[in-house]
């Protein structure tokens, strides 16, 4: 492999989030290619990376040998077979969310990984925003105690996303149509599953689901298009307005998980709970409002006595900030990248590549939060009866310390 990784863009639209991200480390990462179907899009590449190399083909990009990694950024449900198909070529592979959508697809992933020792990550920004890092942080020092529980949601309204101008069905309307259950799990289930220590001393045990009448996603269409376009119809979807989950992890705590693609309210695609014996987290109830921390032995009171108050987080930052936000250049070229955690995500792949290892957001921590997709469809077809989780770890390499991740 050359001095730098020598990356790959497969879907060029999504995947042009991430050129910033690629441009403030261009010490370690070189985009030297682009894969897409429709043409048009290389121009848009082409402006930023004139010497980029353009394919229509994904076997063609594959057999490239001036190929280290791609970068997937394609419909989820080609996420799976083009990882498999990828690092089985001998690439490594970064994959957007979800990584697969049933679980064989996951149990492959896992083989291939262990078979080929590719890198695979998945592309979960949300573990990697700055909050996010430093609540992480804080389970990891113990100041929440033990933790019970943890709720999370992706609540928003991306109806806009499931049709084009005629009404016709985009790859999510057509999801929503077939699929009934937790269909965006990764954004939530990401950090939580960090926090809880999933795949590093616990994991997740069993889940149930249950999902409300679709009446928001067909009033939708009816405003849209009329009382006569199908949509309009609530048995013309499968998928519900809002999917509740719940998870019991082998250590005993408890998740809530929320996925709400339809219902009209302002985004709140952020939104986690952390409770342990010692202390909680709540977030806002959007992108601006301040998230609160409660801990005790931090101040007066004792909860038991209604005598406390929360803090803000950012109250904790001289303490707890996460070490890889403690670096003031990486904490520069994070918030110029400006979308979520990509700058974190981008290099935390490349240096996993760099030094032979297995990335901090590995495969068994993508299949475990993209089993919930699969899992929560079967629980809500019994009408929420409990269904386990695969044992998709069982192979895995000893993990490395928190310590070692720091030093990323």
């Amino acid at each position: 492999m050359t001095k730098r990784v020598r990356l790959a863009i497969v879907g060029g639209n999504r995947g042009f989030a991430y050129y910033k991200s690629c441009d403030l480390l261009s010490d370690l990462v070189e985009v030297s290619a682009i894969c897409d179907l429709n043409e048009d899009v290389f121009a848009k590449w082409k402006q930023h990376y004139p010497d980029i190399r353009t394919f229509t083909s994904f076997d063609r990009l594959l057999a490239d040998d001036r190929i280290d990694a791609v970068l997937l950024a394609t419909p989820m449900e080609l996420h799976a077979s083009q990882s498999i198909h990828a690092m089985r070529a001998g690439k490594h592979v970064l994959c957007e969310v979800a990584s697969a959508q049933t679980i064989d697809e996951c149990l492959e992933l896992v083989r291939t990984v262990e078979q080929t020792g590719a890198v695979y990550m998945l592309a979960e920004n949300f573990c990697y925003t700055r909050k996010n890092l430093m609540v992480r942080h804080m389970a990891e020092s113990g100041v929440f105690g033990e933790l019970t529980h943890a709720e999370c949601g992706y609540i928003h309204d991306v109806r806009t996303a499931t049709h084009d101008t005629q009404g016709q069905l985009k790859w999510r309307g057509d999801m929503m149509r077939k699929f009934n259950g937790n269909n965006y799990p990764t954004h939530s289930l990401g950090p939580v599953s960090q926090w809880l220590g999933i795949n590093r001393g616990d994991a997740f045990d069993y889940m149930t689901t249950i999902v409300s009448k679709p009446a928001a996603q067909s009033d939708y269409f009816r405003e849209l298009f009329g009382p006569d376009h199908p949509g309009a119809s609530m048995d013309y979807w499968q998928q519900g307005d809002s999917c509740l989950s719940l998870i019991r992890t082998k250590q005993g705590a408890v998740i809530y998980l929320r996925n709400d693609f339809s219902s009209p309210r302002p985004f709140n695609y952020l939104a986690y709970e952390l409770q342990g014996t010692k202390g909680a987290f709540v977030s806002g109830r959007d992108t601006v409002e301040e998230p609160l921390v409660w801990l005790d032995g931090r101040g007066p009171g004792k909860s038991y006595q209604g005598n406390i108050s929360w803090s803000k987080l950012s109250d904790y930052e001289y303490l707890y900030e996460h070490p890889w936000w403690q670096s003031e250049t990486d904490r520069e070229r994070a918030v110029q990248a400006a979308r979520f955690g990509d700058y974190f995500v981008m290099k935390e792949f490349v240096a996993a590549i760099m030094e032979k290892r297995q990335p901090d957001f590995d495969v068994y921590d993508a299949v475990a939060v993209s089993a919930v997709m699969p899992l929560s469809a079967q629980s809500a077809a019994q009408n929420g009866s409990p269904v386990s989780f695969p044992d998709f770890a069982k192979h895995k390499p000893s993990t490395q310390t928190h310590k070692e991740r720091e030093r990323v």
